[in-house]
């Protein structure tokens, strides 16, 4: 059982809300903006620098209901200094605008201990109950973290434990702000990592051998009494002085659900997809993969596909490696899951941060996701945290994990002003829309406008070298999107189009052409 204390529901709050807007450097003066100021504010801006911050100063008044939520929204909680962001982010810009329950489960280290990791589960049954879950990140704990929190075991992976009972497809796409220079300046356009985020190295046995000499089979029994196959995999020999041994598996029911996912949301984004494997050297393991692909495209999507303009094609992954990094990008790109793991960050951080990368997990069911920030726990800034120190840690993943979690309670209710709180655009396509995505949009042009963390500030500059005017504290900057919010929330709905990422055509190419 898990103590009450490791779930809480949060209540329902008053339907009504007047707020007086402010920046959060000047509160309680008067709107006064002279020519003058307004000129400095569109060069700063343009330079990709805040203006000067003593320069601000605006009082609106708006009324706004808060927004009806229907259903339930499971929240995990996690550590360190994204647990810290995270409650200012619910305190500041999810709690004062929607009126809704959630189910809370404490994944922090401490209480996965408390629990025996019972807590895990909990919440991945909760996420299949109500089919909308938000995950704030978590610790996976190490030999010096078992030390550090003095912990019983050390403990699994929460996201690998949740992604094994909710199995599915993991969804990395960059989030594109465009004052923020690449790493990769050719990517004009997004790359989407689809991670199949079930079993293979997630989901393996492992042991360590001594340096005693013997053999190590792979063995098959069927249950209904056939003759079964042992496969021996290595003798170890004493002058080996032992050594490591791993054995892995997955499903073919598995993956089939990954390759629909991936055909599925390639086509509802309007953009080609690759599948990678090293299917050369594991021919069996990743040819089965391979040859699940090709079979469901042929048999049930090339069609779709090819009325769209787009295509499906497979690569062997140092290949896909080079060619995506030579590419424009505009390309959803399937990875098995360790294959994922490692390739998401490798391209958040060529769109320019790791902090500017939004993660969702697509269950097979079609309705059924977990949202979460694609980025680790931020120890560095907990620690100065933990000295009084302020910190600027970038909260945008964290926002986006939240912005897309609701977006699907909306689609999922049929709730059309939480959609206009939280829709999410295609990413190349332009469709009518509603007359923002409020959440998103409020982060967006506020770092456009020049306000931002650290760590985007250095993106911006070149250098590590930036001074305290460059960029606002956590605190300080989840406060102004707030003020964008709600003056975003005050306007009326009107239809308009809309285009995440740069404002240019989806790419038209392919193959030796990426």
């Amino acid at each position: 059982m898990i103590p009450a204390s490791a779930r809480l529901r949060y209540p329902r709050a008053s339907a009504l809300i007047s707020s007086s807007i402010v920046p959060h450097h000047h509160q309680h003066q008067q709107y006064a903006f002279s020519a003058a100021q307004h000129q400095q504010q569109r060069r700063c801006a343009s330079n990709n620098i805040m203006p000067d911050k003593t320069e601000w100063k605006l009082l609106t008044r708006v009324e706004y209901e808060r927004i009806k939520v229907d259903n339930p929204i499971v929240e995990l909680d996690g550590d360190e200094m994204t647990r810290i962001v995270w409650q200012m982010i619910k305190d500041k810009l999810i709690f004062p605008f929607l009126d809704m329950d959630i189910d809370y489960y404490d994944l922090s280290l401490e209480n996965r201990d408390r629990t025996n990791d019972e807590i895990t589960t909990d919440a991945a049954k909760a996420i299949l109950q109500y089919n909308v879950g938000v995950k704030c990140a978590t610790i996976t704990p190490d030999a010096a973290r078992v030390e550090e929190f003095k912990l019983k075991k050390m403990w699994k992976s929460p996201n690998g434990t949740i992604r094994n009972i909710l199995d599915g497809t993991v969804f990395r796409a960059p989030i594109i702000i465009r004052n923020i220079p690449r790493y990769v300046p050719g990517w004009e356009y997004p790359i989407v990592i689809g991670r199949h985020a079930h079993a293979d190295q997630y989901k393996c046995e492992q042991f360590q051998t001594d340096n005693t000499p013997g053999t190590v089979d792979l063995v098959f029994h069927p249950n209904d009494g056939s003759e079964g196959k042992t496969v021996r995999l290595f003798e170890f020999k004493e002058e080996d002085e032992g050594g490591v041994v791993m054995g892995m598996y997955n499903t073919k029911r598995s993956i089939e659900s990954f390759a629909r996912c991936c055909f599925t949301y390639a086509l509802g984004q309007g953009m080609p997809l690759y599948f990678s494997s090293k299917n050369t050297i594991l021919k069996v393991y990743d040819g089965v993969f391979k040859d699940v692909f090709q079979q469901l495209y042929d048999n049930e999507y090339r069609d779709q596909f090819e009325k769209a303009g787009l295509w499906y094609e497979h690569r062997l992954i140092d290949d896909m490696v080079a060619q995506a990094i030579k590419s424009k990008g505009g390309f959803v790109w399937a990875c098995k899951n360790y294959d994922g793991d490692v390739q998401s960050d490798i391209v958040a951080q060529g769109y320019g941060s790791l902090g500017l990368m939004t993660s969702i997990l697509v269950c097979p069911d079609g309705k059924t996701v977990l949202s979460e920030a694609a980025h680790g726990t931020v120890t560095r800034h907990f620690r100065a945290y933990q000295r009084g120190e302020k910190t600027s840690t970038n909260p945008i993943a964290s926002i986006f994990a939240w912005s897309r979690a609701l977006n699907q309670r909306a689609i999922l209710d049929n709730n059309n002003r939480l959609k206009h709180f939280a829709q999410v655009k295609p990413q190349l396509m332009m469709i009518p829309i509603g007359d923002t995505q409020a959440l998103e949009d409020a982060c967006i042009e506020s770092v456009e406008a020049g306000y931002m963390s650290k760590d985007l500030a250095i993106c911006v500059a070149g250098t590590s070298k930036v001074s305290s005017e460059q960029y606002l504290t956590s605190e300080d900057l989840i406060d102004y999107f707030s003020e964008r919010l709600k003056v975003k929330l005050a306007k009326p709905l009107r239809k308009r189009y809309a285009l995440v990422g740069p404002r240019l055509d989806p790419p038209k190419y392919k193959s030796e052409d990426q």
